[in-house]
């Protein structure tokens, strides 16, 4: 656990350019949270799960971030700011991970199983977004802000928007017909919309142009 502790520390000074000091980064709020979460998950883990369930939230009242004391969360974690941020029972989490404020990894199912998302190592979430279900971020995953997660994420990816598709893999960006996107295909209903407005307008300016044309003829 102590080395958890160091390396979490460590990650601060890594993660946040703003953080100058000890004694700065001993007032953050990210930096309370996981300290409190690991010694709840301790108690959770050998069968004392009222009191870790206590500690988790005291821990949600004092900084605003919901841990569950059963999620696992690997060492060298980060929230930045944090405000918001909710981790559910199930979810697990690998090292080196950064997250936002607003962030939740969330379960879609009210079955007692694994139903919280699994991230992998070095693992990047933007604020506000959201990661659904029992599914995996693989390595080095990076998730762009508000963007909504429902289905697993390849390694060295990077995912934007909602529902969240893969824009970038290994480096490349990512054509939407190729078929390793085939996770990312689910229709951008937001997108939709606003292409099918852009047509409607387009539509309603030349039936316009089309009416007010002849009447410009007659006086002239």
């Amino acid at each position: 656990m102590f080395d958890a502790f160091r390396a979490d520390w460590r990650a601060v000074f890594h993660n946040d350019p703003a953080a100058r000091n000890a004694f700065e980064v001993f007032t953050y709020a990210g930096v309370h949270a996981i300290f409190w979460h690991r010694i709840a998950h301790f108690f959770h883990r050998h069968g004392m799960k009222f009191a870790g369930r206590v500690i988790s939230q005291m821990n949600r009242f004092w900084t605003g971030i919901e841990i569950h004391p059963g999620a696992t969360i690997g060492k060298g974690f980060f929230i930045d700011h944090g405000m918001g941020v909710v981790i559910g029972e199930t979810a697990e989490i690998g090292e080196n991970c950064l997250l936002y404020h607003g962030v939740t990894l969330g379960g879609v199912s009210l079955e007692k199983k694994k139903r919280h998302p699994t991230l992998g190592n070095n693992v990047v979430v933007g604020a506000g977004a959201k990661v659904l279900g029992a599914i995996t971020l693989a390595d080095n995953v990076r998730v762009g802000a508000n963007a909504v997660v429902l289905k697993d994420v390849p390694a060295n990816s990077v995912v934007v928007g909602n529902p969240g598709r893969v824009v970038i893999q290994d480096g490349q960006r990512v054509q939407e017909d190729a078929v390793r996107l085939m996770h990312g295909r689910d229709v951008d209903p937001e997108g939709e919309m606003i292409k099918c407005m852009l047509q409607k307008i387009d539509d309603l300016e030349k039936r316009l142009g089309a009416i007010e044309q002849p009447g410009e003829n007659k006086e002239a």
